[in-house]
């Protein structure tokens, strides 16, 4: 009997895991969700790698050694995440193999600290690829201004890349052009383009939080109506930016020349308001050629109860496009929304960051 992650697959969306730890590794847990859930990648960020080393558990041995050998703060952090990241690469690489490098990926992100520095994140994104050393390791790249060119370069360089924290159509525009500059670098270079892969991560409920807090403030009756459906409506209209994009000439030399689609990623997929479908991020966005990164949360709501009707994408954009109008009509700033959201998505990184470097500090301290 099909389940609804069976169905959600079977209607061309890849479900990754948006959590990883060293006892999802250990316990056989992640290995299980490929076989029961579905899944076919892993993203992490700096706040999953915090909560999942803070927990301590799988960690004690590793960190013990590093305090042994010395080493700093941030050199045990590099070691523990790279080393669970390779890991889960191994588990998941089956999978990549079978769908030709597609699927299979484990994602890593760069020190949120370098998010406005191009050349420090370049620097990091080639040491983390040659760490982790493996072939489906994508390395995560915020879309901020300093982001834009390391995403070309990285790019341009053969590897691999997650963009992630993109919030609005114009910054995802970019982002694009951003990946399209990188392949065309790389064919200049000899680079065999079929073995660069990319997603586009763009960030969905935190759209709704913000504007809805934002509706509530107006309070009148059309700005009440139009509540919970900025995140859908900007997702959808992402991913007819997406087609549109592609079907491009530049784009399609590059296919023509091997290249991949930079496959569109729904990210913050996980519902933050009680009183919507818990499964709301993921019904709503089902089109062919995503990915949905789900928090295991949702991903055990859409196993129980998804109902997955195919595509609920395509035959929305007038719909998304009259959302977008409505909420101007109210006096709802979508620019304003989504450049808040991007800057507050690299401070809430930063800050996991330096409360992850606090705990391993105190780790190495108390294993010295």
């Amino acid at each position: 009997m099909s389940t609804p992650t069976q169905d959600l697959s079977d209607a061309g969306v890849s479900i990754w895991l948006d959590d990883l730890s060293r006892q999802r590794i250990t316990t056989g847990n992640l290995q299980e969700l490929i076989d029961t859930r579905n899944v076919v990648g892993v993203t992490t960020n700096p706040s999953i790698f915090q909560a999942a080393i803070s927990a301590g558990v799988g960690y004690e041995e590793a960190i013990e050694a590093q305090a042994k050998a010395g080493a700093s703060t941030d050199d045990t952090i590099f070691e523990l995440t790279t080393t669970d990241v390779r890991n889960a690469s191994d588990i998941f690489r089956p999978i990549f193999d079978k769908t030709g490098g597609v699927d299979g990926r484990v994602s890593i992100e760069v020190s949120p600290d370098l998010a406005h520095d191009t050349d420090a994140t370049i620097a990091e994104a080639k040491k983390l690829a040659a760490a982790v050393d493996r072939p489906n390791v994508l390395i995560k790249i915020p879309a901020t201004k300093a982001g834009l060119p390391a995403i070309t370069e990285v790019i341009a360089a053969g590897i691999s890349v997650n963009v992630t924290l993109i919030f609005s159509l114009e910054r995802y525009n970019e982002v694009i052009d951003a990946y399209l500059a990188g392949l065309e670098r790389a064919r200049e270079a000899g680079i065999d383009l079929g073995g660069i892969h990319s997603v586009a991560s763009f960030f969905v409920s935190r759209v709704d939080t913000e504007v809805d807090k934002r509706l509530t403030a107006i309070g009148s009756d059309a700005a009440n109506e139009l509540k919970s459906l900025a995140g859908v409506a900007n997702a959808r209209l992402a991913y007819e930016l997406f087609e549109k994009k592609f079907a491009e000439q530049r784009a399609q030399d590059l296919v023509a020349a091997g290249a991949n689609l930079q496959r569109p990623l729904w990210a913050s997929t996980g519902v933050k308001d009680p009183a919507l479908p818990d499964t709301l991020y993921v019904t709503e966005l089902v089109a062919p050629g995503t990915v949905n990164t789900m928090p295991e949360k949702t991903l055990e709501a859409t196993f129980d109860h998804g109902v997955i009707s195919g595509d609920t994408v395509t035959g929305a954009y007038e719909a998304a496009h009259k959302v977008f109008a409505d909420l101007a009509e109210v006096g709802i700033d979508l620019e304003d929304v989504t450049q808040l959201l991007e800057d507050e998505g690299v401070d809430k990184f930063i800050a996991s960051w330096h409360d992850l470097q606090g705990t391993v500090t105190a780790a190495l301290e108390s294993a010295r």
